[in-house]
């Protein structure tokens, strides 16, 4: 274990802890824990196992760029001249070392986007990919069944400064489509499936079996366990099959959204000698996987978003009746004299339009912050407003 060393003479141990792109290029600010960081000298980055050399130390004023010759243990200042440095990122003299990465959470909402003009397209993706650099919670993605390239991030908020800073800042303008909740799937009992993938054309064929069992993971995230014995499944076949149990993980069986808690145990399974390749058992692994979901009893799961807002007394009740009515379960109600805070867990899908009624309920009044809590089942009567 690496002990840090307040020292400037130690060997380097620095984090890069956000990005932004500016005019010169990208800027890194960076924390240094150990050691000493000065222009012109070569850092390591363990993640690309590759050096890039720092071209200025900056301290930053306001919108001002201070030049400093050095930044030693406990400071924190901005590089430039890092190309490949991303968020998280440990940079070292030479030490295959990693700092802890700052954690952020998954995003909550997509949006289907596109440019408003064909000359706009590879801009569009310049501009994504530096925005993406910039901001850990942004990704994008493109649709593979209908072309679409879809931006998710944290809230409709987060979207639309985005693409804001799209126009403002790439000079690139956007139409958007409807905003889609990030919904995902988990099981509510244990269930054994197999999947089997044969296929005989003629000479040598595909076949590969595989038997899981599936249970509930509540709050641990999804694990695959490999649990087979007496090589019922060769050695060389279970990386495929675990690689096709998380291709279905991406896609659950419910047409929503990605697959949670679920612990998948690989119990058993077969194969041919000639025709058993890791492709059969990719697909059988995949099939296993989902055949098993469905016996299952999978659930859709939404996500509440912790919403607290700030009114004046007056317009409490109205604030109250109208988080209620969004499915919304009431946490706290402060009051302090002539003002009121409402704490309120609510579903995300529900939230559409909030800063625009909330003005109209409080007559401009009222305020509100929005962060992700956890994800819930999405009831039933829910699913139809969910479309």
């Amino acid at each position: 274990m690496h002990t840090l060393r307040v020292d400037a003479t130690a060997p380097l141990l620095a984090l890069c802890f956000k990005l932004t792109s500016t005019p010169n290029g990208q800027l890194v600010f960076v924390r240094v824990y150990q050691g000493t960081l000065k222009p012109g000298q070569a850092v390591y980055n363990p993640r690309t196992r590759r050096r890039e050399r720092i071209t200025r130390l900056v301290r930053l004023r306001a919108a001002q760029q201070e030049a400093i010759p050095q930044a030693t243990a406990g400071d924190i200042c901005a590089v430039l001249g890092l190309r490949e440095a991303i968020t998280g990122d440990t940079l070292s003299a030479d030490l295959d070392l990693f700092l802890e990465r700052p954690t952020f959470p998954e995003p909550v909402v997509s949006l289907a986007i596109e440019p408003c003009t064909n000359e706009d397209q590879e801009r569009m993706g310049i501009a994504l990919q530096r925005l993406i650099a910039e901001d850990p919670t942004l990704r994008c993605h493109t649709e593979p069944s209908t072309g679409q390239t879809l931006l998710s991030g944290m809230g409709e908020l987060h979207l639309e400064i985005i693409r804001d800073r799209m126009a403002r800042d790439f000079h690139v303008e956007t139409t958007a489509g409807k905003p889609q909740i990030a919904f995902k799937e988990t099981i509510a009992r244990s269930a054994q499936a197999e999947g089997e993938f044969k296929r005989q054309n003629g000479g040598t064929g595909q076949y590969g079996h595989v038997v899981v069992i599936v249970e509930p993971n509540s709050g641990r995230g999804n694990e695959i366990i490999n649990e087979t014995v007496g090589g019922s499944i060769p050695k060389q076949f279970i990386r495929p099959t675990i690689q096709g149990i998380e291709d279905a993980i991406k896609d659950g069986v419910l047409g929503h959204g990605s697959v949670t808690d679920v612990r998948c145990r690989i119990i058993d399974g077969s194969f041919h000698e000639i025709d058993s390749t890791e492709v059969a058992f990719r697909t059988a692994g995949r099939m296993a996987f989902k055949n098993a979901l469905r016996l299952a009893e999978p659930l859709l799961l939404e996500p509440i978003m912790s919403v607290e807002v700030s009114t004046p007394s007056d317009h409490q009740g109205e604030i109250l009746a109208d988080l209620s009515r969004r499915r919304g379960e009431i946490q706290e109600v402060a009051a302090d004299g002539q003002a009121c805070t409402v704490k309120a867990q609510v579903p995300l899908q529900t939230l559409f339009g909030y800063a625009r009624d909330i003005r109209s309920l409080s007559k401009g009044r009222a305020s509100y912050v929005m962060t992700p809590s956890h994800y819930a089942i999405l009831p039933i009567q829910a699913l139809a407003g969910s479309a």
